[in-house]
């Protein structure tokens, strides 16, 4: 499918010479996925990343444990889940960079108001705030934008803009730690708000410049209108499909937020307690080479069979790290599998959607998608962790690697619905 839609923009872009006037708006959209991958960046580093090292420091200003302040980080991510279907359609209705937009000036309204929280239990609403904010300005809308803005490229740039924001947790793990050691959690909410307010908020109001919604015709800037891409699966089988790509992926988020919120206990229960350091310093490169490997080879390959090859090494690390524990070069094989696997299910949670379903209604399906990862990310921490409780690592690793096999099974029923003759 990405080889055709490659075609079908070439084809549109060898007609280009005749207009000169267009050189300017397709030398701005080349901008379009640095500046988008900037803002993911900063998006994921200020609302998300920055959250574990800051937790401690909130913990001991509201006099709670810190097993709270991540109960209401969950809670969260619950409430933002449920209020993503509404933001896919907004993003349908009104175009995504606009979303984006108000999703900025979101997150920075919701980042002071956490910094401002007196207490607690004023401190949940303003985080609860942060999620649904997330869901305005990260992936999802990212995706969505992408589609809207050039959907007969949008495979490709989904895999160049996460290649980009792979970067995030790199980046802004240490930036969080410095200015932590200079200023309170407080302090440096606030500069996250200006970034979010100051960055983040010009170019995604620059980019809602260079599209219209949906539901209108034309574009500002006298750019062509990008031509609706028409997905794979037979009309007949896009319900089923659907159902089994929204079980793939819930799948896939419970093993990938299941392990990495618990990676360094996992590893101590495992007698893996001094590779935990080294196992951290490898996840991060394995998901930026995945998606960097797929960028330069996989340009042949069908989305499903990424979807499959992405199910296949969660599970596979799970099953390596149970398999060769307290080995130090297991764990460090099993690293780079489950980030590889983690980079992968980043591209495919945009470009399998947009490959079977088409560009009609992407923001939308994004949004139900969404819904269903945070849903269960949310819940896969608390309860990964009682397994380990109550019936051992080894066993909850074990049931985990189950699971995660299964969203492999759901890709390949996809498939089989892709080839059969009367599904159409």
């Amino acid at each position: 499918m990405s080889g055709d839609l490659a075609d079908a923009s070439g084809g549109r872009l060898d007609q280009s010479p005749a207009n000169p006037s267009a050189a300017a708006p397709r030398a701005r959209s080349r901008l379009v996925i640095p500046a988008l991958g900037l803002t993911q960046i900063i998006g994921y580093g200020t609302l998300y990343y920055s959250f574990s090292i800051l937790a401690p420091a909130m913990a001991r200003d509201f006099g709670w444990p810190t097993e709270w302040i991540f109960g209401a980080l969950s809670g969260a991510l619950l409430i933002g889940g449920l209020a993503a279907p509404w933001a896919g359609r907004w993003m349908d209705r009104y175009g995504a960079a606009r979303i984006m937009t108000v999703g900025s000036l979101a997150a920075a309204a919701a980042l002071i108001a956490c910094a401002l929280a007196p207490v607690g239990i004023a401190f949940v609403p303003a985080l609860i705030a942060i999620e649904i904010a997330s869901t305005l300005v990260q992936y999802g809308a990212a995706f969505a934008l992408l589609v809207q803005q050039q959907s007969h490229t949008a495979q490709r740039s989904i895999v160049h803009l996460t290649l980009i924001a792979g970067f995030a947790s790199t980046i802004f793990w240490p930036i969080t730690t410095a200015l932590h050691n200079a200023l309170s959690w407080q302090q440096v909410y606030f500069v996250f708000a200006a970034m979010n307010l100051f960055i983040c908020l010009p170019i995604h109001a620059w980019l809602s410049r260079l599209d219209r919604p949906p539901n209108e015709t034309g574009n500002a800037d006298g750019t062509t209108q990008s031509t609706v891409v028409d997905g794979s699966l037979p009309a007949a089988a896009r319900r089923r499909g659907f159902i089994l790509m929204a079980i793939g992926f819930a799948l896939q988020s419970f093993v990938g937020s299941a392990i990495l919120v618990h990676m360094l206990p996992l590893l101590g229960a495992l007698g893996l307690g001094v590779a935990g350091v080294m196992v951290g310093t490898l996840f991060g490169p394995a998901q930026v080479a995945s998606r960097f490997i797929n960028m330069m080879f996989g340009k042949n390959l069908s989305q499903i069979r990424l979807a499959m090859i992405s199910a296949t090494l969660l599970p596979a690390s799970a099953a390596l790290l149970l398999l060769t524990a307290p080995s130090v070069p297991g764990a460090l094989a099993f690293a780079v599998l489950f980030g590889m696997g983690n980079g992968l299910y980043s591209i495919v949670s945009g470009v399998l959607p947009l490959a079977l379903f088409g560009s009609e209604g992407y923001g939308a399906r994004q949004g139900q998608l969404m819904s269903v990862r945070l849903i269960v990310s949310s819940a896969a921490p608390f309860a990964f962790a009682l397994l380990m409780e109550n019936i051992g690592v080894s066993w909850a690793l074990t049931i985990t690697a189950v699971l995660g096999s299964g969203a492999l099974l759901a890709f390949m029923g996809i498939a089989r619905l892709s080839s059969e003759p009367h599904a159409g």
